[in-house]
């Protein structure tokens, strides 16, 4: 019987395996990621992981090893959403996956909206959002689009079920994330 993938909660114990993550990560998913070129990982990424009132989590393969991450991290009354998902798991529905999952702890979390930051045509990120279960509105700043969501909105997660993720071979291609 085939294993899928499973997601799990992680924090600063994890940092070795986060990092590894971002190593095998290319350029162009970094920079759809973080919208810069970034330093070594190991100069950031203990930083988020042990950011007050943050929620991270893994996507583990079967051999343990972390093929995604998502992130929420409070911004007052709002909550971010950041994704990275590494380029040979993408368009496999990891970024949905995990979206949903952090709408779930966003919801339970009290915050008004959860948003997230990404570069314009960005097919991928697109591609997420297309399969979100609530309205997503969107605002444009020269590059960059903010994506959002209404708290209230994420109530129908709180009674569907988890969803099963769809790993096919014919997902469509480009961008970044799902």
């Amino acid at each position: 019987m085939r294993r899928e993938p499973r997601i799990t909660p992680i924090g600063p114990a994890d940092l070795a395996r986060t990092v590894a993550l971002h190593r095998r990560c290319s350029p162009q998913t970094l920079w759809s990621r973080y919208h810069r070129a970034m330093p070594d990982p190991r100069t950031y990424l203990p930083t988020l992981l042990t950011r007050p009132g943050s929620v991270h989590l893994a996507v583990l393969d079967v051999t343990g090893r972390f093929v995604a991450v998502g992130h929420l991290m409070p911004d007052h009354s709002a909550v971010e959403a950041a994704l990275l998902v590494e380029d040979s798991w993408q368009g496999r529905g990891l970024g949905t996956r995990l979206l949903r999952r952090l709408a779930r702890h966003a919801l339970s979390g009290g915050w008004e909206s959860l948003y997230g930051l990404f570069l314009a045509g960005d097919g991928r990120i697109d591609a997420i959002l297309r399969h979100a279960d609530v309205p997503v509105h969107r605002t444009q700043e020269g590059d960059t689009v903010t994506a959002w969501v209404r708290a209230r909105d994420l109530a129908v997660l709180r009674t569907e079920r988890a969803s099963r993720p769809r790993f096919c071979g014919r997902c469509p291609q480009g961008g970044k994330g799902g």
